[in-house]
């Protein structure tokens, strides 16, 4: 990207790099002190960083360009080339590597959370402090909350989920709460439901059941300790498939004392990582906004942040939870985190930010990320906090769309270079691949083998992944509605690949394999109904849009041991990965002949805009990165700028194959301005598109990534929105 105007930036010069002044004020007042780095140590070798990286980041994209050049000329001169052909291209051009020989990583400290515990994982945009927080504490939920508050219990019979507290409604949460009791902690015979007690002696644990008889654990081992009196504990602490859950007690309380064995909660170990994102679910385009995502990242790694909030008439005091006391029967103290392991995202290698110069020219952000966001983990590692964020002494930093694996071997010199800085031990920083493009997925044994020693998570993410299939192919031919596109073979292979190849690379027991997000916050029972197909599939994380639905998803790794499920598809699949290629390779376009009746291209232009239009105008005009915005429908959807690129780049194809027409797509567009004011008229904060739509510069955005998409650098967004975004900050600013 070239420098954008940063005029109304001040600077502070160091070196050969310029310093917004805010930026500089925050790095050397807030996170240089008690680092044990020194101010000459940390921007010497930052400015010597940027030196030498600045050119080599470059250099790889504009190999992404010549590659997607390459492409784009073999679409055009090669169209009725067959798949084979295509496949002997890729290989030609080195697109498609030769894969290494299976071998397993070498990472070392890793944290258990990470490595050998299975469970879900959040992510949260890190510049807003309160939804931080929120995350990080969501290690634990409260089950009887998570039923009661959402669609997993449904309103039928009188149980609908009114303003005050509803008995009907709590039966039935408590009846479903004990059925997952039921699978959580198995009895030697009968059942939770309707139990009268539960007696904690140096024996173990006694349940009485409805009928009155007593019976055990089937496996005494589960029962790990208890909060109170052995005699009278008010809470018991179990475990099953390395998940910990809490049975809490209270006859004084208004849901324990109707209780038959007075429990008025069950506590389920939920979020066990959350990933504090300074990339897709943020709007961060300038020193300001950047000095926001580091401060709040600073106040986690030193266990201080804090927000104030307005509960009814009371202003509370929200801050990270402490650790989680336990005694057991043998009368040893036990301690549990009561906080989610905290990755970092920084972002990727497309994007610079005016918040930094070097010799007059913005700086890689993803360089002054991994600089800034390590410096600031290193309190954690001194730990310089009440709170212990990595037991390993590890920094987890996620690295988002990385093309093959020549960029994930740059991403593993910058994390070398940063320890050298920052006088941390080799390795020190390990690395989240993010396997969401087309050339990190057909080479992604490559990409491990290319940070072997720092790779602790491998992820899918089906948006961005569709969203560079289409810009890759842009001129392979139409493609199908999105709708269709997750039913074509590709999208199976690569979910399936990622597996196959984390397992055969040895991750099991040593990383995460992960899986994407579920998008509607409000449909829990959905998730439940499908969700189980993350685990099942061998993934030992997945990405869920809430505190909530993080309790909620937590209970589908007690139904499926995903470590043993591991096992069984590793035995099956030994090399599996290389079985893959040609399926990810079958590229989702129209058959040929197939129609597209006039009325379905009206419907998908429609859904496209509208989605794009809705989160845009959040983004340019609010600076929300992310957010749940209805669709088309009405129905809640969780959106960051995967989902945009995805349908930007969708119209931008039809576009180019003369599916739809410019004046087709802006008036759809002026169509469904009107209806997204409509969607957001009762947020007091929201800046509307009508009537002027020439002066609304969140308008002009959407149309920009639509009419501009082929153009755009991987078909990805960021350029055009932080270009917009920045004018809109200059507006409101003089306003």
């Amino acid at each position: 990207m070239s420098s954008l105007n940063s005029s109304t930036e001040k600077y502070v010069e160091k070196g050969r790099l310029s310093v917004a002044a805010e930026l500089h004020e925050f790095i050397e007042s807030s996170a240089l002190p008690n680092s044990d780095t020194s101010s000459v140590t940390f921007w010497q070798g930052f400015e010597q960083l940027i030196a030498n990286l600045m050119p080599l980041n470059k250099a790889l994209l504009n190999e992404r360009e010549s590659l997607q050049q390459q492409i784009d000329d073999f679409h055009t001169n090669e169209a009725d080339a067959s798949a084979q052909e295509y496949k002997s291209f890729l290989k030609t051009i080195s697109y498609l590597k030769e894969a290494p020989t299976p071998q397993a990583i070498a990472t070392k400290n890793v944290d258990p959370e990470i490595a050998t515990m299975a469970g879900p994982q959040l992510v949260v945009p890190i510049n807003n402090a309160r939804y931080a927080l929120n995350a990080v504490n969501a290690r634990w939920g409260s089950l009887y909350d998570a039923l009661y508050g959402t669609d997993v219990i449904s309103n039928d019979d009188g149980a609908e989920a009114s303003g005050k507290y509803n008995p009907v409604r709590g039966a039935k949460v408590i009846e479903k709460a004990r059925e997952y009791l039921d699978l959580i902690l198995p009895l030697a015979e009968g059942s939770h439901l309707g139990s009268q007690s539960y007696q904690l002696d140096s024996n173990g644990l006694t349940v009485t059941l409805a009928d009155g008889s007593e019976t055990n654990l089937e496996d005494p081992s589960q029962l790990i300790g208890f909060q109170g009196a052995i005699t009278n504990p008010i809470s018991i602490l179990v475990c099953h498939n390395g998940l910990h859950a809490e049975i809490q007690f209270d006859s004084s309380h208004p849901i324990g004392k109707t209780d038959s064995a007075k429990i008025k909660d069950i506590y389920i170990e939920s979020a066990l990582t959350t990933i504090m994102d300074c990339e897709d679910s943020v709007a961060a385009v300038d020193a300001e906004d950047k000095t926001v995502v580091y401060r709040n990242w600073l106040g986690l790694m030193q266990g201080n942040l804090s927000v104030q909030l307005s509960k009814g008439a009371e202003l509370i005091t929200r801050s990270m939870n402490p650790d989680r006391k336990y005694v057991s029967i043998k009368n040893e103290n036990i301690t549990l985190s009561g906080r989610s392991l905290m990755f970092i995202r920084n972002v990727g290698h497309l994007m610079t930010n005016n918040a930094i110069l070097f010799e007059g020219e913005e700086v890689p952000e993803g360089i002054m990320d991994a600089m800034i966001t390590s410096l600031i983990a290193k309190h954690d590692l001194l730990n310089n906090s009440p709170f212990k964020n990595a037991k390993e002494n590890s920094i987890y930093i996620v690295k988002p769309k990385m093309h093959g694996p020549d960029e994930v071997a740059f991403t593993n010199r910058l994390f070398g270079d940063v320890e050298q800085i920052l006088n941390l031990p080799k390795n020190t920083i390990k690395v989240g691949i993010m396997d969401e493009e087309r050339r990190t997925s057909l080479n992604l044994a490559a990409c491990i083998h290319a940070a072997n020693e720092r790779v602790a998570f491998i992820n899918t993410g089906f948006l961005d992944r569709t969203g560079d299939e289409i810009h890759t192919s842009m001129l392979k031919g139409v493609f199908a509605p999105k709708g269709e596109l997750k039913a074509r073979p590709w999208l199976n292979a690569y979910e399936l690949a990622n597996v196959a190849t984390g397992l055969n690379f040895g991750l099991s027991g040593k990383a995460q394999i992960g899986k994407g997000m579920w998008p509607i916050p409000d449909q829990m029972a959905n998730m439940m109904a499908t969700k189980t197909g993350h685990p099942e599939s061998g993934a030992n994380t997945a990405w869920v849009p809430s505190p909530t639905a993080a309790t909620l998803h937590a209970l589908h790794y007690h139904q499926i041991d995903v470590f043993e499920r591991q096992k069984r598809i590793q035995s099956k699949n030994q090399n599996s990965h290389l079985a893959y290629i040609d399926s990810i390779l079958d590229i989702p376009v129209l058959a040929q002949g197939a129609q597209l009746s006039s009325q379905e291209i009206t419907r998908e232009l429609d859904n496209n805009v509208q989605g794009i239009l809705g989160y845009v105008v959040r983004w340019v005009h609010q600076g929300i990165g992310c957010s749940k915005v209805p669709d088309i429908n009405g129905v809640g959807l969780m959106e960051d700028r995967a989902t945009l690129r995805i349908s930007s780049q969708h119209i931008a194809n039809w576009l180019e194959h003369n599916i739809v027409t410019k004046e087709q797509v802006n008036e759809s567009m002026q169509r469904m301005a009107v209806l997204v004011d409509s969607q957001n008229k009762n947020d007091p904060e929201y800046i509307p598109m009508m009537p002027d739509l020439e002066n609304s510069i969140g308008f002009q955005a959407a149309q920009d990534l639509i009419f501009l998409g082929k153009q755009q650098p991987s078909g990805y967004t960021e350029p055009l929105l932080h270009a917009r975004r920045r004018e809109m900050k200059a507006r409101l600013k003089n306003a």
